[in-house]
């Protein structure tokens, strides 16, 4: 009989991440997980409807068996058989975010046995979660360094709190991932961006981006391109309201690093375009070739890969060093952590070198 890992939800930050996690490594891996005290620490504890819908995609994409399967769960069974490929429509419900969700499903969709191909309902564009832009021009770019390739089609955008946004992922399996190392950041080639609005004013995005531009500038970035997006009433198929704008540079060593910012009632367009390139500069000038968000997101990768993986972030978040434990623990692997002043780290360790049996001959 195969054992069951135990996860205590409550640990690190103690909220979704840790359940996203979890449940990852255990369809990667095809090990059985308990995972219990789900979201302790979040004034609504356990499994809210987003959390849900990842739970399930991972479910049909293992066949596994899953107990507490249920909206407000804070404990839950999950035994996976088999990594399938998937041809998906999913919703997330209102503006459950997107990007979470593939937080979930793309680990285990790189070894599926053939593509994939998903489109998901959802919000797009929401708080607490990376914009939709961000995983499509800074972490995919990270993944596509490992060897993995994933599209993502941005059909319809959604914010806050009426999601209804679609983005189509296409999924080209690996055979194997290859180890990633970034240590070293270079010189700032360029930066570019995207400002977006939805049922609003055109002059939003122009503002937002135009505020973005001009901080870069004053800060000695010379080599600035924001695109602006922005529909016609007659031709939007948006839901709306919403805007934000998503930055990266891009530097002479390979590293991109991303920051953003969102819109809200009342709150400038100026200052969401300040705001997101005041968050990229302080990400360029720690020095480190990998912003934070990437550095909680590339973990999961990084132990499976068939080497050793090597990455210097600019701020090692409490998320960060709880995926790394969930990680460490499901798959048996050992991570290495050099931390260094103003939080910034190197982590080091030598993956397990998975290899899909599907695509090895």
């Amino acid at each position: 009989m195969v054992e069951v890992i135990e996860i205590d939800g409550s640990i690190g930050e103690g909220g979704g991440q840790v359940l996203r996690t979890a449940l990852a490594l255990s369809a990667l891996s095809l090990k059985p997980v308990r995972i219990y005290n789900i979201r302790a620490k979040r004034p609504n504890p356990g499994l809210r409807p987003q959390h849900l819908v990842g739970l399930k995609i991972l479910a049909t994409l293992t066949k596994a068996e899953v107990d507490g399967m249920r909206v407000g769960s804070t404990e839950v069974l999950f035994k996976p058989k088999t990594r399938r490929s998937g041809n998906l429509r999913i919703s997330v419900g209102t503006a459950g975010s997107i990007s979470l969700v593939l937080q979930a499903i793309l680990p285990v969709l790189a070894f599926a046995p053939s593509k994939s191909v998903i489109e998901i309902t959802g919000g797009t564009d929401v708080k607490w979660s990376p914009p939709i832009d961000y995983v499509k021009y800074v972490f995919l770019p990270h993944l596509k360094m490992m060897g993995y390739e994933v599209e993502v089609q941005i059909l319809k955008r959604g914010h806050y709190p009426k999601g209804g946004g679609s983005v189509r992922v296409i999924v080209e399996p690996v055979r194997k991932l290859k180890p990633i190392r970034l240590i070293e950041r270079g010189n700032v080639n360029c930066i570019e961006g995207i400002s977006h609005c939805v049922k609003l004013p055109r002059h939003v995005a122009e503002r937002q981006a135009k505020a973005a531009k001009a901080y870069l500038e004053d800060r000695g970035f010379s080599n600035v391109r924001i695109a602006v997006e922005w529909h016609e009433p007659k031709r939007n198929r948006h839901l709306g309201p919403g805007s934000g704008i998503v930055l990266w540079a891009k530097c002479s060593a390979k590293a991109i690093l991303g920051a953003d910012s969102l819109g809200e009632p009342g709150k400038r367009a100026e200052k969401v375009g300040e705001e997101a390139a005041e968050k990229l500069v302080d990400e360029i000038d720690r020095g480190a070739p990998v912003d934070r968000h990437i550095g909680d997101m590339l973990p999961p990768y990084m132990a499976v890969a068939d080497g050793v993986s090597e990455i210097y972030i600019t701020n090692l978040t409490l998320h960060a060093e709880t995926n790394i434990e969930i990680v460490s623990k499901i798959l048996d692997v050992k991570f290495t952590i050099e931390r260094e002043k103003g939080n910034k780290a190197k982590i080091r360790v030598r993956g397990l070198g998975l290899i899909n049996q599907r695509l090895a001959c």
